[in-house]
C-alpha cells in the first residue's frame, strides 16, 4: 500500500499532500477499552476484568484477554473494511494499558505492542487510524465508559491525573511521530467537565506538550459535555481537528418511529439535519473541519423498527456527506446490539453469559440498550420524591432523572451483577478461556449485511 503524507488540516478540510481526504469509518468500542453492552458484562471494565481474574485464576485470566485482544481485530476486520470502502478506524483504549494506578507514569511497553498490530493492520489495508484515550485516569467523564463505576468525574479537579495524561501522550506522540497511517490523536474522549473552566486550559496545555513531541498530526478534540459543547474551548488551536458526537433521538433503545415522536420531540430528518448544524456550529464559526466522531442507531431485532433506524442512519451519512463531514461510525463489533460485525449467538461465549443478559435487560442495567421498564417500581417513587423535594436540582450534565437511573441502575444494580458475571465462567480451565475469546474472531462472526451494504453504497 503506497503511503500517503501526514495527514494535516488546512481551512476546512483535512488533506494529504494537495489532496482533500474525508474520513469514514468506525469506531473500535470494546476492545483496547471494553464496553457492557459490547462484551456483555455488567459495570465497568476494571471491575469486570477483578471479577473474571478472581474466577479464572492468573493463567486463565490472562490467556482470556491475550487471546481477546489479539482476535477481536485483525487483518481480516481491516480488509472488510477496506472491503466496504472504507478508510478510517478510531481506536480507543483504556489509560490502564500503558500505566498501572500504583505506578503513575511508568508506561508499559506491551500496551504498544497491542496498539501497533491494530495501526499496521489497517495500515496494510490503506485504512487511517485515529487513536482515542477513551478512559483516563480519575475518569473524564461520569459514566461506565471510561471506566467509571460512581458517576463522579474527578479527572478534571485533580493536577496528578491531569499530568499522567499529559505524560501518556507524550510517550504516544513520541512512538508514533512520523507514521502516516496514523491520521493523528483524539487526546480525551466525551469529556464532562462540570464547571467547564479545566477543559480549555487543559487542551492547550496538552497541545503545547504534544507538539514539543510531535509537530506533526492531526489533534482531534472533543468538544465538553460529551462532546456536544464548543463555547469553553476558546479560539482553535493550530492542525485540530474538533470533534461533535450526534446521536440522534430515534436511534436510542427506547426512540420512536422515525419520522415520529421521541423522548417527547417530533423528529425527521429536517431536524435531524438542523441538530447535527447546531452540534457543529463552532467548527463553522471558526473555518475547521468537521468530524462526527461518534453517531449511529442501536437495533432492536423487530424488522419493521431496524428499517427505520436505517433510514435514520442513510439521512445522517447523507447530510455528513452534503456538509463535507467526516465520520466514524459506532461500533464496529459488539454482541449484537450496534456492530456491523456481530458475535454469533449460537458461540460458547453468549451461551454461557446468556442468563446475565436477561438479567441487565430486565433491570436495565446497561446505560447503552436497556431501558427502565422493570424497574419502574422502584424508580417513580424516587424521581417523584425528587420531583416534590428537590425540584431545582439538575445535577450535570443531563438532569435529575438520569442522575437517578445513573446511580440506580448503572452503578448499583450494575455493580452488584459484576461477580455474577465473573461466575458464568466458573470451572473454565485456562485452555477453554482462550477458546472463549475466539467467539469475538471475525471468522467466527457474522455480519449485519444490511448496514454493509448501506454503508457499501456509501463509500460509493
Amino acid at each position: 500500500m503506497t503511503q500517503p503524507g501526514l495527514l494535516r488540516v488546512e481551512g476546512t478540510r483535512i488533506v494529504a499532500g494537495e489532496t482533500p481526504v474525508t474520513l469514514r469509518g468506525f469506531g473500535l468500542g470494546g476492545w483496547m477499552n471494553m464496553e457492557n453492552f459490547i462484551t456483555g458484562y455488567a459495570g465497568a471494565e476494571s471491575q469486570q476484568r477483578r471479577a473474571l481474574r478472581r474466577v479464572l485464576g492468573d493463567e486463565g485470566y490472562e490467556r482470556f484477554f491475550t487471546r481477546f485482544l489479539e482476535e477481536f481485530f485483525t487483518d481480516d476486520d481491516a480488509r472488510f473494511l477496506q472491503e466496504l470502502g472504507l478508510n478510517s478506524l478510531r481506536i480507543p483504549f483504556n489509560y490502564r494499558h500503558f500505566e498501572d494506578d500504583d505506578e503513575p507514569f511508568v508506561i508499559k511497553d506491551e500496551g504498544f505492542a497491542v496498539l501497533d498490530r491494530v495501526v499496521d493492520a489497517c495500515a496494510r489495508h490503506g485504512i487511517f487510524t485515529i487513536l482515542d484515550l477513551h478512559a483516563l485516569p480519575g475518569a473524564q467523564n461520569q459514566h461506565w465508559h471510561s471506566d467509571n463505576p460512581t458517576q463522579w468525574a474527578s479527572f478534571w479537579s485533580q493536577r496528578q491525573f491531569q499530568d499522567r495524561v499529559v505524560h501518556l501522550w507524550e510517550r504516544i506522540a513520541e512512538h508514533y511521530r512520523g507514521n502516516p497511517w496514523v491520521a493523528g490523536y483524539n487526546p480525551v474522549n466525551e469529556p464532562a467537565d462540570a464547571h467547564g473552566s479545566a477543559i480549555g486550559p487543559f487542551y492547550r496545555r496538552l497541545e503545547a506538550a504534544i507538539r514539543a513531541v510531535d509537530p506533526d498530526h492531526i489533534l482531534f478534540l472533543d468538544g465538553n459535555r460529551y462532546s456536544t459543547q464548543f463555547d469553553q474551548l476558546g479560539d482553535p488551536l493550530p492542525n485540530c481537528v474538533y470533534t461533535a458526537h450526534d446521536y440522534a433521538l430515534p436511534g436510542f433503545v427506547d426512540g420512536g418511529p422515525y419520522p415520529g415522536v421521541s423522548r417527547g420531540q417530533y423528529v425527521d430528518r429536517d431536524r435531524v439535519e438542523q441538530t447535527f448544524l447546531e452540534r457543529t456550529a463552532y467548527m463553522r464559526e471558526t473555518g475547521t473541519p468537521i468530524w462526527v466522531g461518534e453517531f449511529g442507531p442501536v437495533y432492536t431485532g423487530d424488522p419493521a423498527r431496524d428499517a427505520q433506524r436505517y433510514r435514520l442512519l442513510e439521512d445522517q451519512l447523507e447530510i455528513f456527506d452534503r456538509h463535507d463531514a467526516s465520520w466514524a461510525l459506532w461500533t464496529y463489533k459488539d454482541i449484537g446490539l450496534q456492530g456491523v460485525v456481530t458475535v454469533d449467538p449460537g458461540s460458547e461465549y453468549l451461551r454461557r453469559i446468556a442468563p446475565i443478559l436477561e438479567k441487565k435487560a430486565r433491570l436495565g442495567v446497561d446505560s447503552w440498550g436497556s431501558t427502565d421498564a422493570g424497574v419502574r417500581d422502584i424508580l417513580e417513587p424516587i424521581e417523584r420524591l425528587f420531583e416534590q423535594e428537590f425540584p431545582d436540582f439538575q445535577p450535570y450534565p443531563w438532569g435529575a432523572r438520569r442522575w437517578i437511573h445513573g446511580h440506580i441502575r448503572h452503578v448499583m444494580l450494575a455493580e452488584a451483577m459484576v461477580d455474577e458475571f465473573a461466575r458464568s465462567f466458573a470451572g473454565v480451565a485456562p485452555d477453554a478461556a482462550e477458546r472463549l475469546a475466539d467467539a469475538f474472531s471475525f471468522r467466527n462472526c457474522r455480519v449485519r449485511e444490511d448496514l454493509a451494504t448501506i454503508l457499501r453504497r456509501t463509500a460509493r
